[in-house]
């Protein structure tokens, strides 16, 4: 008789995978001093959907004997992305908090020169900026780092289910 295995479970070490590559990825780009670079997180973005892709892809093929429905898809691919976003999370918490206190700091001044490229009024910077110091803390860096990486993880894994589905013949296995 077949086990059947849980979904949480099935794809627990891929969510371990994905947010290893992360914190991997994260760590490099710290010490060659690219955390802020727009094109590194672009790059990253798609190491992280090709990878992705592959986790659920492999789920099928491992766990679903091949098939696999879009939603099925989805929920193994928002699975994977919760356990990474947890693991980042423990990370980001570490690297702001432990390893770099003073990345917040950077973080901010790199936000206001941003502000300043754009042409924005001295008022509006200075009200921005008071915002985003209060936010810039570890405990809460973590928390948002959770809730943007399930976002960009759920709409992802609506774009991979698409590719990755694989629904059998009804007809032929009955």
């Amino acid at each position: 008789m077949e086990q059947k295995v849980s979904v949480w479970k099935a794809n627990l070490n891929s969510g371990l995978i994905l947010g290893l590559v992360g914190i991997v990825y994260s760590l490099i780009m710290y010490f060659l001093d690219l955390s802020f670079n727009r094109v590194q997180g672009y790059i990253f973005l798609l190491v992280q959907i090709a990878l992705l892709f592959y986790l659920v892809k492999s789920y099928r093929d491992n766990y679903l004997n091949g098939y696999i429905t879009y939603g099925q898809a989805l929920g193994a691919g928002v699975i994977i992305c919760l356990y990474s976003a947890l693991l980042l999370a423990v990370f980001t918490y570490i690297l702001y908090a432990v390893i770099d206190p003073g990345l917040a700091e950077k973080q901010l001044a790199f936000t206001e020169e941003m502000m300043l490229e754009r042409g924005m009024p001295q008022v509006q910077i200075d009200a921005g900026m008071a915002v985003q110091k209060k936010i810039m803390v570890p405990p809460v860096i973590a928390v948002m780092g959770i809730f943007g990486s399930m976002l960009t993880g759920t709409i992802m894994s609506l774009l991979i289910g698409i590719f990755v589905r694989k629904e059998g013949n009804p007809l032929i296995e009955a």
